[in-house]
């Protein structure tokens, strides 16, 4: 039998040179160890297939001598497996993947949740929260996807499989919920594609109510536009085709499917390569939202009223922080800002080198994504701001004009009239009047563009500009379902692009429920419940399986020692279905091993302790609030021209419950399927990784545990751990073995 070092090679490479002998396999297998026993390295250079991956890592070191392989003459150092690479799609250079990475995580939450949240939560004292929750949730977490990505070289199913049999289920929870939450997200997508047609008119349609025609002739303005606004009357009767309440669709809305139809056709045609295709797209789509919103901030600081916009977003109201809402709610944005536990992050990661940088990828991309959200609050709130002033301006000549028109003195407070007959003119209420979501986009932004001159090109620009936010999160989200689907081979023989183009059209037959009068309310529904609370839970159990199942911490020296004595002394008794040297890797060590640097305590205190403690308190609180407050939608009333709340139906309580469960109980069945011998998820081959070549590329040693892990992470000085962590038994069992 040979031994499990060419073993563990031949199954998880298929470009082995066949003229390698076994016994040059073994000796170099041996002879990298025995350095790394003695605490020195031979660091090899290689030369790197894509030249756009080079390593930069600050612990890479030159080897000393001759042979080395040098990338494109250049005199750095890069790394190529000796075993060859495997047979998997890669990113065409590191610049596409951090784009495509960027444009999913950088979506239209940031343009219209954001500022809504931060000057509703205290204003600039909501960036505190915010950025304490974006420490200890969102950059660990987003870390740890892209870590695990890269490392295991699967979508999400195929990587939580090959963490543990049992956890499988936390993949296929992610494919789910991504597929669920595609569903309604290129509605707005749709949204956006028929308000950026409309901008093309000579005059905006929304800048002014339409008239009511009769049978005789005559016409008025259409009451229900004269009770609302302009800019209400075109989003909930022209666009929506809004009914009473979600038990009425009444019409078919034949325009929203019609964008829904071309929306799916380009999410497609984006997609038809795999990553080879949506790769070149996200030069377009993710850079472009910048450059609109860079153009819309030189305008909105000329505006008049933009001082008062931003002065309202940024003054902070010290007393919210003791608010448990508003932690709530800065947790909440970070964590679906993000893109995390939808699967599209280790998905994007797995096309991505062994040797990548995925450190500082996390950092870049997340830093990236806040400092987007503050920047678009600045753009929304100036903007907001101009608006509140013109209204706030006309209001005050309305009610000058009323009073003069009695002969009274404006600045003679006893002769004025009661209170109500004249217009109530308050520039902080006009201020207050913001809206996240759909309400700011399409209703308080488009109201602004009105005042705007050109205002047709500030229209084209904001929608072309939400659609390209839109469709690269659109990227991400299905490519989590694709790549899971293709991982598992549930249909070896069909093509990804054909693959892509089926899971499309069900998508799309599927969202023409969102394409009639309660269209608008079942998109309500979809957003608040279809990804909110499985994305949590899938969220809380992807830091589990990485902490206490597939590990924080490696063997020892101690431990080394033996198994390597093991190995030198018996190489043929070996005959395991895997690697058991490959077992006692950890999360860190191969961190340490794909990057050169190892990640640092507070990274393991976040994944450990933190992250799940701030998963488990969102959802919590989540549930309280839904107990306490209840839950509902709101309803337009065309007679008052106002939203009022409607509590849910039966039936769509029922389809709030199938949405979470059908999420979230694949991660129990498959586990339980799994312990009755029930297979749901077959156990594919061990996903490729150059451990020895990794190892001598960077220079590293095994890892001493330190007084601080020790106490941390209850992990002993042999290097089993205690109660913190139940994998003690299985590590003290292979050493057995």
């Amino acid at each position: 039998m040979a031994n499990t070092a060419h073993l563990v090679r031949r199954q998880s490479s298929q470009n082995l040179n066949p003229q390698r002998s076994l016994d040059r396999l073994e000796m170099k297998e041996l002879r990298g160890r025995l350095v790394v026993e003695n605490g020195s390295s031979l660091s090899h250079n290689y030369g790197a297939t894509n030249v756009a991956f080079d390593d930069t890592s600050p612990n890479t070191k030159p080897k000393v001598g001759g042979g080395s392989k040098l990338g494109s003459g250049e005199g750095k150092q890069v790394f190529r497996p000796e075993g060859g690479e495997e047979e998997r799609e890669s990113w065409d250079s590191k610049l596409t993947f951090l784009l495509a990475t960027i444009g999913y995580a950088v979506g239209l939450g940031n343009v219209w949740r954001f500022p809504y949240l931060a000057q509703k939560n205290g204003g600039g004292a909501f960036l505190i929260p915010y950025f304490v929750m974006l420490a200890i949730e969102g950059i660990p977490i987003f870390y740890l996807e892209l870590a695990i990505g890269q490392r295991l070289r699967k979508g999400a199913i195929g990587v939580w499989n090959q963490v543990s049999p049992y956890l499988g289920g936390i993949g296929i929870s992610s494919a789910v919920v991504s597929f669920n939450v595609a569903l309604y997200y290129n509605t707005i997508i749709a949204w956006c594609l028929f308000y950026f047609v409309q901008s093309f008119q000579s005059e905006l349609p929304w800048s002014s109510c339409p008239n009511k025609y009769y049978t005789n002739g005559s016409y008025t303005v259409e009451p229900e536009c004269v009770t609302s606004t302009p800019t209400q009357y075109f989003w909930y009767r022209t666009t929506l085709m809004i009914s009473d309440d979600i038990n009425t669709p009444e019409v078919f809305n034949w325009k929203i499917a019609l964008a829904l139809v071309v929306a799916w056709v380009l999410v497609y045609m984006c997609m038809i390569k795999g990553i080879a295709s949506s790769g070149k797209v996200v030069y377009v789509t993710a850079t472009f939202p910048y450059i609109v919103l860079i153009i819309f901030f030189f305008r909105g600081v000329t505006l008049k009223g933009m001082s008062d916009g931003l002065r309202h977003l940024f003054t902070p109201k010290w007393w919210t922080l003791t608010d448990p809402v508003v932690w709530l709610e800065a947790g909440t944005q970070i964590f679906f800002s993000l893109g995390l536990a939808f699967g599209g992050l280790i998905a994007f990661s797995s096309y991505n080198p062994v040797n990548n940088n995925c450190y500082r990828d996390a950092i870049m991309v997340s830093l990236t994504n806040c400092f987007t959200s503050m920047f678009a609050g600045i753009v929304v709130f100036s903007v907001i701001g101009f608006k509140a002033t013109m209204i706030y301006e006309r209001c005050l000549e309305e009610r000058n004009a009323t009073l003069a028109s009695l002969s009274i003195n404006p600045l003679d407070f006893a002769t004025l009239p009661p209170e109500g007959t004249l217009p109530e003119c308050d520039l902080e209420k006009e201020l207050d009047n913001s809206a996240s979501g759909t309400g700011l986009a399409f209703i308080i932004f488009t109201e602004a563009i009105n005042q705007f001159p050109g205002a047709q090109f500030w229209s084209i620009l904001f929608f072309l500009m939400l659609f390209t936010l839109g469709i690269d999160s659109q990227f991400g989200t299905l490519e989590g379902v694709v790549t899971s689907i293709v991982d598992m081979k549930l249909f070896p023989n069909l093509r990804k692009e054909i693959l892509t183009g089926v899971i499309c059209l069900i998508c799309c037959m599927i969202s023409m429920g969102f394409a009639h009068g309660a269209g608008n309310y079942v998109f309500i529904l979809f957003d608040n419940f279809s990804g909110n609370f499985p994305l949590l839970i899938i969220a809380f159990f992807e830091c589990v399986g990485v902490s206490y199942v597939y590990g924080l911490k490696r063997i020892t020296m101690v431990e080394y020692n033996i198994i390597f004595n093991l190995k030198l002394n018996l190489i043929v008794i070996f005959s395991y279905k895997s690697s058991m040297y490959d077992e006692y890797f950890r999360f860190a060590d191969d961190i340490e091993l794909m990057t050169g640097r190892r990640p640092g305590l507070y990274w393991l205190i976040c994944w450990k302790y933190l992250s799940p403690l701030a998963m488990l308190s969102i959802l919590v609180a989540s549930f309280v609030e839904i107990a306490v407050e209840g839950s509902g939608y709101p309803a337009w009333v065309a007679s008052k021209g106002i939203t009022e709340r409607h509590e849910w139906p039966l039936w769509a309580l029922i389809l709030i419950a199938v949405l979470i469960l059908i999420s979230v109980l694949w991660i129990p069945v498959v586990a339980i399927c799994r312990a009755c011998g029930i297979l749901i998820i077959e156990d594919n081959d061990k996903a490729w990784f150059p451990t020895e070549d990794l190892r001598e590329f960077h220079g590293i040693v095994p890892h001493q545990v330190t007084p601080a892990e020790q106490v941390l992470f209850c992990i002993r000085e042999d290097g089993t751990e205690g109660l913190c962590c139940p994998t003690a038994k299985l590590q003290k069992r292979n050493l057995q073995n």
